[in-house]
């Protein structure tokens, strides 16, 4: 994702674009009948990101030993 966060790589996917040379709309908001269709990939994104902290938080630590650079 280049280094955004989810929500903001959603946001910069679901933006309206007109290609000025052909004068097309591409309006990924349209690809759903349902009108929550934004609202409820949002949430999704949410929940996710929300259980992801939860297992990283859960893990135990490790117990790395620091070596010598090797050259």
């Amino acid at each position: 994702m280049n280094g955004k966060t989810a929500i903001g790589w959603l946001i910069g996917h679901h933006q309206t674009t007109t290609d000025k040379k052909i004068d097309i709309v591409n309006n990924p908001n349209e690809y759903s009948p349902d009108p929550r269709y934004i609202v409820d990939l949002v949430e999704k994104v949410i929940h996710v990101s929300v259980k992801t902290v939860d297992i990283v938080n859960g893990l135990p630590q490790l117990n790395e030993k620091k070596t010598q650079p090797i050259y």
